[in-house]
């Protein structure tokens, strides 16, 4: 009977899942291209995946970072000498005090051929000169530590921000922040401070153990029983600690993009009601962190409680062996006690070089990512390339097929080919998805064609200058991005050393009458991504920054789509300003009032090819081509958006004539925006 219900359990089962399959999206051809990905541009060293044989050659250039500091490491160096070497003749002063207190033969009125006076202030001074060291050796390490930080930041930031599209579509903002911030401080720290420490306890060791044997061979024999397993533990300890330290450098990564991604958006979480979620999804990655830290605390706890326990047997042992060598005469008290005092100084230099190696081994960790990315050359050079003095010409997509890097099974453009006239005011329009953006970001050498060319004026972009050919090229995004900081900051931030008189004519031009209203004027912060604006004043000043720019290309990329009909009308004027002269205007648009005013149309089918190409007239009165379909889509959605049933039944004849109309009459009604416009601001 179990099994029998059961069986029916299963099979009900089963049924539902069939059911939901049913209910879901059914995946097309285009899904299982998108499914191969290529992740080639990813940085890949975020765990311990490495040949063990490439740890030294890791800590080898970890310790060359700091080679523009060998003089002032060297001074600090020095400085370390004088106050370990102070520090190690302590004992063996302590040792000979002790004897001569204690022996008969010995005078009492003198300490070393000094009188106790002169002797104990000599000592002093001695003392002073090795803290005054000391001092030195600290100071110099801090400061050389934050000027490499400072380096290696400066260095990773700018290697980063070089980088084309396809880094930046495979790698996480989160983890690249975690590198530039946490990874650079924990290498630093671990070539200068980590190592001054190292080599203070390398020093101390080795006069101690030196000292330690000249004083007695016997007694040191004792002391060799614990070297050999602390040796082995602090090499598989380090292993592991370097292996924890890079996966922890992994998560504290996605941990950032979490935050930054979150906070960034909070406004969205909090309208969909969703901190519950974003909270827990947030805790969720800390208690991975804490479980890896918990980890590296066991293991250090377990390390560390055995290092000092065997140290501690050592010493009875010694005690044991040293008071009957005392008893038999063999070595006096003062030598039992400095040999002992060098005891405790070998024994606290073993276990600071063991943290030495665990630090060294967490720097190698968080170096291995850092050199990963400062060793990352971007594929297409900013810098490289002829000079660009003009972007003047004709705009030739020859045969142009295209697959973003990432996904290299969805083809987007296949052997596209079109010619846009220098100076002309140029729409492409095409199905969504099909590529109307990416046409602006090959034009701008984002991404590199995976066959075919682009030209301007019969020369391929290929072989220009991309940051000069980018100063050329002026882009209005449908979203667009402020910095934080000033009005005029960002309306200057493609030409930094405008004049004043520039930046403000820029805004007038781009109609930014608003910024009249602000009591800062110019100076008005935006706040974080222009959070303080609305989105009309946000993209009157993006249209300010590319008036400033006065390029000779100028991309508009859905710039009016968002907005309402005043800041719609007041853009249109700024962008009708923009597209007077020898500027060459190419509007990536679906609104047919910026469509109809285009002097060529490129309509751009599913199939990554030019399907039609001509003037709006030309191209609308054509009841069955793909640019007239392609409006009558729009139309049927906007209808359906409307609940009018009754429009999606019209003939394709009256939708074609309804869209004429449609154009005249937003035409019509930008004219009397206009009028109302100039209107109020002679009032």
């Amino acid at each position: 009977m179990q099994s029998k219900d059961e069986n029916k359990q299963t099979k009900h089962i089963d049924d539902d899942e069939e059911d939901l399959e049913e209910l879901s999206f059914g995946k097309t051809e285009k899904a299982s291209a998108a499914a191969q990905l290529n992740l080639s541009a990813r940085l890949s060293k975020d765990s311990g995946d490495q040949k063990k044989s490439s740890s030294f050659k890791e800590v080898w250039r970890l310790v060359k970072v700091a080679r523009p500091e060998a003089k002032v490491l060297g001074v600090a160096f020095v400085f370390l000498l004088v106050s370990s070497s102070i520090s190690m003749a302590v004992p063996f002063s302590v040792g000979k005090i002790l004897d001569m207190s204690t022996s008969a033969d010995a005078p009492k009125d003198l300490l070393f051929g000094l009188d106790p006076a002169t002797f104990y202030l000599g000592l002093g001074g001695i003392l002073t000169l090795g803290a005054a060291a000391n001092y030195g050796r600290v100071i110099l390490l801090r400061i050389v530590g934050e000027r490499i930080v400072t380096r290696l930041r400066s260095q990773l930031f700018r290697n980063t921000f070089i980088q084309n599209a396809e880094f930046f579509d495979a790698n996480r903002v989160g983890d690249l922040i975690s590198r530039l911030g946490s990874d650079t401080i924990i290498v630093g720290k671990s070539i200068t401070q980590n190592l001054s420490d190292g080599l203070r306890s390398f020093i101390s060791g080795v006069a101690g153990i030196t000292l330690m044997g000249y004083v007695s061979l016997k007694l040191s024999s004792i002391l060799a029983i614990m070297f050999p397993p602390i040796a082995v533990g602090a090499f598989f300890y380090g292993r592991a600690i370097r292996n924890l330290s890079r996966r922890i450098q992994k998560n504290l990564g996605t941990l950032t993009k979490i935050a930054e991604e979150r906070l960034g958006n909070v406004r969205t979480s909090q309208a969909f009601a969703g901190e519950r979620q974003e909270v827990h999804r947030y805790n969720r990655q800390t208690r991975k962190i804490f479980e890896l830290g918990k980890r590296e605390a066991y293991i250090s706890a377990t390390f560390f409680s055995f290092s000092g326990w065997m140290g501690n047997m050592t010493l009875i042992a010694t005690l044991y062996v040293g008071g009957r060598m005392v008893q038999s005469g063999t070595i006096s008290v003062g030598e039992l006690t400095s040999f002992l005092m060098y005891t405790a100084y070998a024994g606290s230099s073993v276990f600071g070089l063991s943290g030495f190696y665990s630090e060294l081994m967490k720097g190698v960790g968080a170096a291995s990512r850092l050199f990963e990315l400062q060793d990352r050359r971007p594929t297409i050079s900013p810098t490289v390339g002829s000079k660009v003095l003009s972007a003047h010409g004709d705009i030739a997509f020859d045969a142009v097929s295209f697959s973003y890097p990432t996904r290299p099974a969805v083809s987007i453009f296949s052997e596209l080919s079109f010619t846009i006239a220098s100076g002309t005011n140029v729409a492409i329009v095409a199905p969504s998805g099909a590529g109307k953006s990416t046409v602006a970001s090959l034009l701008m050498r984002f991404y590199v064609p995976t066959s075919g060319g682009i030209k301007i004026d019969g020369v391929d972009i290929a072989t220009m200058n991309t940051k000069q050919l980018r100063r050329k090229i002026g882009y209005v995004g449908q979203e667009p991005v402020l910095f934080s900081g000033t009005i005029a900051e960002n309306i200057a931030y493609g030409k930094p050393r405008a004049a004043r008189a520039e930046v403000v004519n820029a805004a007038r031009r781009a109609n930014c009458t608003f910024i009249g209203d602000f009591p800062d004027g110019l100076e008005t912060h935006v706040g974080a991504r222009g959070t303080q604006l609305s989105g009309g004043q946000k993209q009157r000043i993006a249209i300010a920054r590319a008036l400033l720019k006065a390029p000779d290309i100028l991309i508009l990329d859905e710039a009016t789509s968002a907005l309402d009909a005043e800041s719609e009308t007041l853009v249109n004027e700024a962008l009708g300003k923009l597209m007077k002269g020898s500027i060459t205007t190419i509007s990536i648009a679906h609104r047919l009032s910026t469509i109809s005013r285009s002097d060529v149309i490129i309509c751009i089918g599913s199939d990554g090819k030019v399907a039609e190409m001509g003037p709006y007239a030309t191209l609308s009165a054509n009841p069955n081509g793909a640019f007239t379909k392609l409006m009558n889509q729009q139309l049927k959605g906007a209808g359906a958006e409307q609940g009018d049933e009754s429009e999606a039944e019209k003939s394709e004849e009256a939708l074609m004539a309804e869209q004429q109309d449609a154009a005249r009459h937003e035409a019509e009604q930008d004219e009397a925006r206009k009028l109302t416009v100039e209107q109020e601001r002679l009032r």
